[in-house]
């Protein structure tokens, strides 16, 4: 079983929102782009709540329209153990710094976990800093998530245009 790794942060000093998944499937590692599978619904999710076409956009493009949104995006697995793509795979995980980050982003105010894994380890690194920041748990926008249609997961994911 190999070692995945994340990818850096997307954030500036203007976030306002992180978005924090929980570790970069296969085609994402393999494009060595967030999100990188077509049918995760990252993308459409978010350029849907913001009113962009991300999906449209090339991938430099979609970071741009995040960060001039004042979204950032990371993730909370630094790098673990996982067969496949699935969550319920990882194994001997270490967290990224999310304190370290966070401390970082003096307009913070929103931190929203893509999915119930995200949010468990996230919640757990976060510690008693979690309650400075207005927390969501969004629907995941992985296709393995695919009992909860697309409109109920956008209902839920529109709590990010309040940025």
């Amino acid at each position: 079983m190999t070692v995945k790794r994340c990818f850096p942060p997307v954030v500036d000093a203007n976030t306002r929102v992180l978005i924090l998944g929980s570790l970069p499937g296969e085609v994402s590692l393999a494009h060595g782009q967030y999100y990188a599978n077509r049918q995760n619904r990252f993308w459409k999710l978010v350029g849907d709540v913001i009113g962009m076409p991300l999906v449209e956009f090339d991938y430099a493009a979609r970071l741009r329209a995040l960060l001039d949104h004042r979204i950032g995006l990371w993730d909370v697995v630094a790098e673990a153990r996982r067969v496949g793509s699935l969550d319920s795979r990882i194994r001997d995980h270490a967290n990224n710094d999310l304190v370290g980050l966070i401390d970082t982003l003096p307009n913070l105010a929103i931190i929203a976990f893509n999915g119930g894994t995200a949010e468990k380890i996230g919640m757990k690194a976060l510690g008693e800093r979690a309650e400075q920041y207005r927390l969501l748990r969004m629907p995941s926008s992985s296709p393995a998530h695919a009992s909860v249609s697309y409109a109920q997961k956008l209902a839920v994911w529109r709590q990010l245009a309040c940025v």
